[in-house]
């Protein structure tokens, strides 16, 4: 025989197990109505909000990637305008050599920034014939300064003043000879640096 207590504690327990199952058998239909609204225009513009969150992040991201890359080196010098090539005897530009004091008075002009210099040595047979293919090698890789030293180099450079007017010629120790409007003849001598340097920087001026 149950007593009174006994029936009021098996009630409660009942109630307790109704209370639990009503709201276990709750939670699905709350899922199904947020899964509903997820799907609705709150879904909508919940991924908008999320997709421009994310496009911020990675736009943040590759700007910072590149502020933080590496900075330009500053020494780096930026030439704009004029090539001015050198044409030597097969020894070069080394010290001692005859073009060495042109080299020098060229990157002299070179600080300019606006001039960058270079030089081709010509090896062989120490001719005109020979240099002339070095020289149109130049004239090719469009120098608009060409300065010649050596005998041969200097009578290449003046044959072709004539066929090339929009290049300006520099020659060391030319003969004298026609005079050109496109050719500039510069005497060897203790000076011969300072008036390299001082003639290629007027013709780059002159452009």
């Amino acid at each position: 025989m149950k007593t009174r207590r006994a029936w009021r504690v098996t009630e409660r327990e009942a109630a307790k197990r109704d209370a639990a199952e009503s709201g276990s058998a709750r939670i699905p239909g709350l899922l199904a109505a947020g899964a509903g609204a997820l799907r609705g225009r709150v879904g909508w513009a919940l991924g908008a909000v999320l997709v421009l969150a994310l496009g911020l992040v990675g736009t943040w991201l590759f700007v910072g990637s590149e502020t933080r890359g590496t900075p330009p080196d500053t020494r780096a010098r930026a030439y704009e305008d004029y090539d001015a090539c050198l044409l030597t005897d097969e020894r070069g530009i080394v010290t001692g050599a005859p073009a060495a004091p042109v080299w020098e008075g060229m990157q002299a002009a070179s600080l300019d920034k606006r001039i960058r210099v270079t030089f081709v040595p010509v090896m062989g047979e120490k001719s005109v014939a020979n240099a002339r293919p070095f020289l149109n090698g130049l004239m090719q890789r469009d120098c608009e300064i060409v300065v010649a030293s050596g005998a041969p180099q200097v009578a290449a450079a003046e044959a072709a003043v004539e066929k090339n007017p929009k290049v300006r010629f520099v020659t060391v120790g030319g003969e004298s000879g026609a005079a050109h409007d496109n050719l500039v003849r510069v005497a060897p001598g203790a000076s011969l640096k300072d008036d390299i340097a001082s003639t290629v920087k007027r013709l780059a001026a002159e452009g």
